[in-house]
């Protein structure tokens, strides 16, 4: 069999037709976004998903972002998809067809063992807290925080003492918390549906690795 073979689909479960189908229905990329999480999931079951898109205006353009999570039975795969755009060609070189028109994506498929991550957080607003009901979605706004040892995030504030009348510099204190990946989902933004998706995604990633966290 040649490289350029296509190669072989794993049998699909309902979140893997699923993510299929939501991944179609972004139409960002559908068909380059699709290969890229079955090359990174492999013949492995595919657990949950999470699929987050989030445009970046600038002054006169609009860049979309979209990031695929995919927990399995042993890792969480990540699927990053970015546009960019193409340099212009030098003055005098003939122009060149590009398939799907001018620009490109850049694209990264990272694979993290579960056994590796050591911190998942899920942060919550809910709306009318006092009417909390167990199984009734009152959550407006969700963030999700995984960390995996390869970025931490620095927060610093003036150190003091007990003595309110100190006027001496105590320096500094911090907290160093892990920071590789945050999305964030709101209903205003991305609907009840993406929201939800989210928070059983962050759910079943504190599960699967045995780490939990929030705020």
């Amino acid at each position: 069999m040649s490289s350029s073979a296509r190669r072989p689909s794993p049998p699909r479960s309902g979140e893997a037709r699923a993510l299929q189908e939501e991944i179609a229905a972004s139409g960002y990329f559908p068909a380059l976004i699709a290969d890229a999480v079955t090359g990174g999931v492999g013949e492995e079951e595919i657990l949950s998903y999470c699929l987050h898109l989030e445009p970046t205006f600038t002054r006169d353009e609009v860049h979309r972002h979209l990031t695929v999570l995919v927990l399995t039975p042993t890792r969480l795969v990540l699927v990053h998809t970015d546009e960019a755009p193409v340099d212009p060609r030098p003055e005098g070189d003939e122009a060149e067809s590009r398939p799907g028109g001018d620009g490109q994506a850049v694209l990264s498929v990272e694979s993290i063992r579960l056994s590796g991550i050591v911190a998942v957080a899920l942060t919550k607003v809910v709306a009318e807290p006092a009417r909390w009901q167990p199984g009734r979605s009152g959550v407006s706004e969700a963030w999700l925080n995984v960390g995996w040892g390869t970025m931490r995030r620095l927060e610093l504030e003036p150190a003091g003492c007990e003595d309110p009348q100190c006027t001496a510099d105590h320096g500094y204190t911090g907290t160093l918390t892990p920071d590789d990946l945050t999305l964030r989902v709101s209903v205003a933004a991305d609907g009840q549906q993406r929201l939800d998706r989210l928070v059983a995604f962050a759910e079943a990633l504190q599960q699967a690795s045995g780490v939990r966290g929030g705020r």
